[in-house]
Protein backbone atom coordinates (compact mmCIF):
# COMPACT_ATOMS: atom_id res chain seq x y z
CA UNK A 1 0.00 0.00 0.00
CA UNK A 2 1.31 3.44 -0.90
CA UNK A 3 2.18 5.71 1.99
CA UNK A 4 -0.35 8.36 0.95
CA UNK A 5 -4.08 9.00 1.17
CA UNK A 6 -4.68 8.70 -2.59
CA UNK A 7 -3.27 7.42 -5.85
CA UNK A 8 -4.05 8.80 -9.30
CA UNK A 9 -2.93 7.70 -12.74
CA UNK A 10 -4.34 10.71 -14.61
CA UNK A 11 -4.56 13.51 -11.99
CA UNK A 12 -8.32 13.54 -12.55
CA UNK A 13 -9.67 10.46 -10.76
CA UNK A 14 -8.43 9.84 -7.23
CA UNK A 15 -8.43 6.38 -5.69
CA UNK A 16 -8.41 6.33 -1.87
CA UNK A 17 -5.98 4.01 -0.08
CA UNK A 18 -6.65 2.23 3.21
CA UNK A 19 -5.31 5.31 5.04
CA UNK A 20 -8.43 7.21 3.89
CA UNK A 21 -11.17 4.74 4.86
CA UNK A 22 -13.60 6.02 7.49
CA UNK A 23 -14.23 4.07 10.70
CA UNK A 24 -17.96 3.41 10.25
CA UNK A 25 -18.44 2.28 6.63
CA UNK A 26 -15.85 0.34 4.64
CA UNK A 27 -17.19 1.88 1.39
CA UNK A 28 -16.81 5.50 2.58
CA UNK A 29 -13.88 7.86 3.19
CA UNK A 30 -12.96 9.93 6.20
CA UNK A 31 -13.81 13.47 5.00
CA UNK A 32 -10.48 15.06 5.97
CA UNK A 33 -8.25 13.76 3.15
CA UNK A 34 -10.80 14.56 0.37
CA UNK A 35 -11.05 18.06 1.85
CA UNK A 36 -7.30 18.31 1.32
CA UNK A 37 -7.77 17.44 -2.36
CA UNK A 38 -10.40 20.18 -2.67
CA UNK A 39 -7.93 22.63 -1.14
CA UNK A 40 -5.39 21.44 -3.70
CA UNK A 41 -7.83 22.09 -6.57
CA UNK A 42 -8.53 25.62 -5.35
CA UNK A 43 -4.83 26.40 -4.97
CA UNK A 44 -4.13 25.15 -8.50
CA UNK A 45 -6.83 27.45 -9.90
CA UNK A 46 -5.46 30.63 -8.32
CA UNK A 47 -1.79 30.04 -7.43
CA UNK A 48 -1.07 33.78 -7.16
CA UNK A 49 -3.43 34.12 -4.18
CA UNK A 50 -3.46 32.42 -0.78
CA UNK A 51 -6.18 29.95 0.18
CA UNK A 52 -7.57 31.31 3.44
CA UNK A 53 -10.96 29.67 4.02
CA UNK A 54 -12.50 26.44 2.78
CA UNK A 55 -16.05 25.33 3.63
CA UNK A 56 -17.25 21.88 2.55
CA UNK A 57 -20.83 20.65 2.78
CA UNK A 58 -21.04 16.87 3.00
CA UNK A 59 -24.20 15.82 1.14
CA UNK A 60 -23.44 12.09 0.95
CA UNK A 61 -20.76 9.63 2.09
CA UNK A 62 -17.60 10.08 0.04
CA UNK A 63 -17.12 6.90 -2.03
CA UNK A 64 -14.10 4.70 -1.46
CA UNK A 65 -14.40 3.61 -5.11
CA UNK A 66 -12.70 6.81 -6.41
CA UNK A 67 -13.97 10.24 -7.37
CA UNK A 68 -13.01 13.41 -9.23
CA UNK A 69 -13.14 17.10 -8.36
CA UNK A 70 -14.59 19.88 -10.51
CA UNK A 71 -13.38 23.38 -9.67
CA UNK A 72 -14.11 26.81 -11.12
CA UNK A 73 -13.49 30.44 -10.20
CA UNK A 74 -16.81 32.09 -9.32
CA UNK A 75 -15.32 35.50 -8.49
CA UNK A 76 -11.87 36.76 -9.42
CA UNK A 77 -10.73 39.90 -7.62
CA UNK A 78 -7.49 41.71 -6.95
CA UNK A 79 -7.90 41.17 -3.20
CA UNK A 80 -10.59 38.48 -2.76
CA UNK A 81 -11.43 35.58 -5.06
CA UNK A 82 -13.90 32.72 -4.65
CA UNK A 83 -13.90 29.18 -6.05
CA UNK A 84 -16.70 26.63 -6.25
CA UNK A 85 -15.71 22.97 -5.97
CA UNK A 86 -17.64 19.73 -6.32
CA UNK A 87 -16.59 16.18 -5.57
CA UNK A 88 -18.28 13.84 -8.07
CA UNK A 89 -18.65 10.06 -8.19
CA UNK A 90 -18.60 7.84 -11.30
CA UNK A 91 -22.26 8.63 -12.06
CA UNK A 92 -21.46 12.37 -12.03
CA UNK A 93 -23.46 12.77 -8.82
CA UNK A 94 -22.37 15.59 -6.52
CA UNK A 95 -21.20 14.20 -3.17
CA UNK A 96 -19.57 17.27 -1.65
CA UNK A 97 -19.94 20.96 -2.50
CA UNK A 98 -17.35 23.45 -1.29
CA UNK A 99 -16.49 27.12 -1.50
CA UNK A 100 -12.98 28.46 -1.15
CA UNK A 101 -11.88 32.03 -0.41
CA UNK A 102 -8.44 33.12 -1.58
CA UNK A 103 -6.80 36.42 -0.62
CA UNK A 104 -3.90 38.40 -2.03
CA UNK A 105 -1.26 38.77 0.70
CA UNK A 106 0.16 42.23 1.35
CA UNK A 107 3.72 43.17 2.12
CA UNK A 108 4.96 42.10 5.55
CA UNK A 109 3.82 44.46 8.32
CA UNK A 110 4.47 44.63 12.04
CA UNK A 111 1.00 44.33 13.58
CA UNK A 112 -0.25 43.63 17.13
CA UNK A 113 -1.86 40.21 17.59
CA UNK A 114 -2.94 37.61 20.11
CA UNK A 115 -0.50 34.85 21.05
CA UNK A 116 -1.16 31.17 21.70
CA UNK A 117 1.40 28.58 22.76
CA UNK A 118 0.96 24.93 23.68
CA UNK A 119 4.56 23.72 23.56
CA UNK A 120 5.98 21.46 20.88
CA UNK A 121 5.30 17.90 19.69
CA UNK A 122 8.69 16.87 21.10
CA UNK A 123 7.37 17.30 24.64
CA UNK A 124 4.19 15.27 23.96
CA UNK A 125 3.66 11.53 24.39
CA UNK A 126 2.56 9.13 21.64
CA UNK A 127 -0.99 7.86 21.99
CA UNK A 128 -3.95 6.36 20.16
CA UNK A 129 -6.43 8.17 17.96
CA UNK A 130 -9.50 8.84 20.15
CA UNK A 131 -11.76 6.60 18.02
CA UNK A 132 -9.84 3.34 18.27
CA UNK A 133 -12.32 0.84 16.81
CA UNK A 134 -14.07 0.54 13.45
CA UNK A 135 -17.34 -1.13 12.51
CA UNK A 136 -15.75 -3.05 9.65
CA UNK A 137 -12.40 -4.26 11.04
CA UNK A 138 -10.43 -3.04 8.01
CA UNK A 139 -7.46 -0.66 7.96
CA UNK A 140 -8.68 2.93 8.22
CA UNK A 141 -7.68 6.55 8.81
CA UNK A 142 -7.72 6.24 12.60
CA UNK A 143 -5.24 3.36 12.48
CA UNK A 144 -2.72 4.00 9.71
CA UNK A 145 -3.40 7.48 8.33
CA UNK A 146 -2.47 9.53 11.37
CA UNK A 147 0.00 9.59 14.27
CA UNK A 148 -1.05 11.23 17.54
CA UNK A 149 0.82 12.78 20.47
CA UNK A 150 -0.75 14.25 23.61
CA UNK A 151 0.82 16.99 25.76
CA UNK A 152 0.87 16.46 29.55
CA UNK A 153 -2.62 16.44 31.04
CA UNK A 154 -4.37 15.37 27.84
CA UNK A 155 -5.42 12.00 26.42
CA UNK A 156 -7.86 10.48 23.98
CA UNK A 157 -10.68 10.46 26.55
CA UNK A 158 -13.91 12.48 26.06
CA UNK A 159 -13.78 16.20 26.78
CA UNK A 160 -11.81 19.14 25.52
CA UNK A 161 -8.56 17.76 24.14
CA UNK A 162 -5.25 19.14 22.91
CA UNK A 163 -3.28 16.88 20.58
CA UNK A 164 -0.54 16.91 17.97
CA UNK A 165 -1.14 15.02 14.72
CA UNK A 166 0.96 13.98 11.76
CA UNK A 167 -0.61 12.40 8.68
CA UNK A 168 0.59 10.75 5.50
CA UNK A 169 0.65 13.05 2.41
CA UNK A 170 -2.31 13.32 0.05
CA UNK A 171 -0.39 11.88 -2.93
CA UNK A 172 2.90 10.02 -3.02
CA UNK A 173 3.96 11.98 -6.10
CA UNK A 174 4.02 15.47 -4.51
CA UNK A 175 4.40 17.34 -1.25
CA UNK A 176 1.15 18.84 0.07
CA UNK A 177 0.86 22.55 0.71
CA UNK A 178 0.45 23.64 4.35
CA UNK A 179 -3.32 24.10 3.86
CA UNK A 180 -3.65 20.68 2.23
CA UNK A 181 -1.61 19.06 5.01
CA UNK A 182 -3.78 20.42 7.83
CA UNK A 183 -7.15 19.43 6.29
CA UNK A 184 -7.16 15.78 7.44
CA UNK A 185 -6.63 16.75 11.09
CA UNK A 186 -9.04 19.71 10.81
CA UNK A 187 -11.84 17.20 10.27
CA UNK A 188 -11.01 15.42 13.54
CA UNK A 189 -12.37 18.02 15.97
CA UNK A 190 -15.61 16.11 16.55
CA UNK A 191 -13.59 13.04 17.57
CA UNK A 192 -11.03 14.75 19.82
CA UNK A 193 -13.58 17.11 21.40
CA UNK A 194 -16.37 14.56 21.82
CA UNK A 195 -18.30 14.52 25.10
CA UNK A 196 -19.18 10.81 25.02
CA UNK A 197 -18.07 7.68 23.21
CA UNK A 198 -19.67 6.78 19.85
CA UNK A 199 -21.27 3.70 21.45
CA UNK A 200 -23.36 6.15 23.50
CA UNK A 201 -23.87 9.09 21.09
CA UNK A 202 -23.36 9.42 17.35
CA UNK A 203 -21.71 12.75 16.45
CA UNK A 204 -21.65 12.98 12.66
CA UNK A 205 -20.45 16.21 11.08
CA UNK A 206 -22.36 17.57 8.09
CA UNK A 207 -19.77 20.16 7.10
CA UNK A 208 -16.28 21.46 7.77
CA UNK A 209 -14.93 25.01 7.66
CA UNK A 210 -11.18 25.56 7.81
CA UNK A 211 -9.85 29.12 8.18
CA UNK A 212 -6.10 29.69 8.27
CA UNK A 213 -4.73 33.18 8.89
CA UNK A 214 -1.19 31.92 8.29
CA UNK A 215 0.48 28.84 6.88
CA UNK A 216 1.31 26.14 9.45
CA UNK A 217 4.95 25.07 9.57
CA UNK A 218 6.19 21.51 9.90
CA UNK A 219 4.69 18.04 9.64
CA UNK A 220 3.26 17.95 13.18
CA UNK A 221 0.21 20.17 13.62
CA UNK A 222 -2.00 20.69 16.64
CA UNK A 223 -5.68 20.84 17.51
CA UNK A 224 -7.35 22.18 20.66
CA UNK A 225 -10.83 20.70 20.25
CA UNK A 226 -14.07 21.11 22.18
CA UNK A 227 -17.59 19.81 21.50
CA UNK A 228 -20.69 21.87 22.23
CA UNK A 229 -23.64 19.46 22.29
CA UNK A 230 -27.26 20.54 22.71
CA UNK A 231 -30.38 18.60 23.74
CA UNK A 232 -32.00 19.43 20.37
CA UNK A 233 -29.58 17.01 18.67
CA UNK A 234 -27.46 19.73 17.07
CA UNK A 235 -23.92 20.51 18.07
CA UNK A 236 -20.66 22.13 17.07
CA UNK A 237 -17.06 21.00 17.17
CA UNK A 238 -14.69 23.95 17.57
CA UNK A 239 -10.96 23.34 17.10
CA UNK A 240 -8.18 25.88 17.34
CA UNK A 241 -5.38 24.83 14.98
CA UNK A 242 -1.73 25.53 15.73
CA UNK A 243 1.88 24.62 15.09
CA UNK A 244 4.93 24.88 17.31
CA UNK A 245 5.03 28.67 16.78
CA UNK A 246 1.40 29.31 17.77
CA UNK A 247 -2.12 29.57 16.40
CA UNK A 248 -2.66 29.23 12.63
CA UNK A 249 -6.47 29.18 12.38
CA UNK A 250 -9.66 27.38 13.27
CA UNK A 251 -11.83 24.47 12.17
CA UNK A 252 -15.60 24.30 12.75
CA UNK A 253 -17.99 21.40 12.20
CA UNK A 254 -21.78 21.28 12.48
CA UNK A 255 -22.85 18.06 14.22
CA UNK A 256 -25.93 15.85 14.14
CA UNK A 257 -26.21 14.14 17.54
CA UNK A 258 -28.17 10.93 18.14
CA UNK A 259 -28.18 8.83 21.31
CA UNK A 260 -27.76 5.10 20.67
Amino acid sequence: MTDAFFTSSDNEWFQPTDHTRGPWDETACHAGPPTGLMARAAEHLLPEQRLTRLTVNLHRPIPFSSFRIDAEVSRRGRTVSLCELRLLDHTNRSIVHAQAMLLTPSQQQELPSQRYSIGTPDTAQSGDFPIRDTLHGLPAFNGSGVQVRYPPGHSGNPGRTVAWLKTVPLLDSEDPSPFQRICPLADCGNAFGRNAEPQEVQFMNTDLTVLLHRDPIGEWMGTDSAGFWESNGIGMADAQLFDASGCVGRALQTLVLRKN
